[in-house]
C-alpha cells in the first residue's frame, strides 16, 4: 500500500473521532443479545495470535460477531468512495475487505462460526441472526454423559 497521504486538519480530526468499539449499532445489538439471555465477550480476538478482534465473541459456542461499518468495509448498498486521495482510499478499503475475508476463512478453518452484520441492519433482525448461530452451535454440542 502506498504511503498515507497528508490530510487536512478537519479530516484528520473527524477520522480520529471514529469509534473502534461501542458504536451505536454494536450497543444496540449487545443490548438485544443480553435481553435474549446470551452472555458474551466484547472486543476480543477469537483466536490466540490472531490480531483481529471481533465485536462480540461467544467463546463456548465459538461464534464471532463483527458489526461492519458501511464505509470502512465497503457495504454493497452504502459504500462511498472519497475523491481526495482516491487511489489510496480505494487500496485501503479493498485491503479492509480482503482482511475481512481472510479473517472469516481463518476462523471457519478453526471451527468458528462468523456472523457479519452491517451497521445499517435492523438491530432486532441482526440479534436474531446471532441468536440462531449461537443456539445452533449449542445444539450441535454433545450432551454430557450422565452417571
Amino acid at each position: 500500500m502506498a504511503e498515507r497521504p497528508r490530510t487536512d486538519a478537519a479530516t484528520s480530526a473527524r477520522l480520529s473521532k471514529q469509534r473502534r468499539r461501542d458504536t451505536k449499532p454494536e450497543l444496540a445489538l449487545r443490548r438485544l443479545l443480553h435481553a435474549a439471555g446470551l452472555r458474551y465477550r466484547v472486543d476480543r480476538a477469537p483466536l490466540p495470535g490472531l490480531r483481529r478482534r471481533a465485536d462480540v465473541v461467544f467463546t463456548r459456542a465459538r461464534v464471532a460477531v463483527y458489526v461492519d461499518g458501511c464505509f470502512w468495509h465497503s457495504c454493497p448498498v452504502h459504500a462511498t468512495h472519497p475523491r481526495n486521495n482516491a487511489q489510496w482510499w480505494a487500496d485501503k478499503l479493498a485491503g479492509n475487505v480482503a482482511r475481512d475475508r481472510d479473517t472469516d476463512r481463518r476462523l471457519e478453518e478453526a471451527g468458528w462460526t462468523v456472523v457479519r452484520i452491517w451497521e445499517h441492519e435492523d438491530p432486532t433482525a441482526a440479534a436474531e441472526k446471532v441468536v440462531r448461530a449461537v443456539r445452533a452451535d449449542e445444539a450441535d454440542e454433545p450432551d454430557e454423559p450422565s452417571d
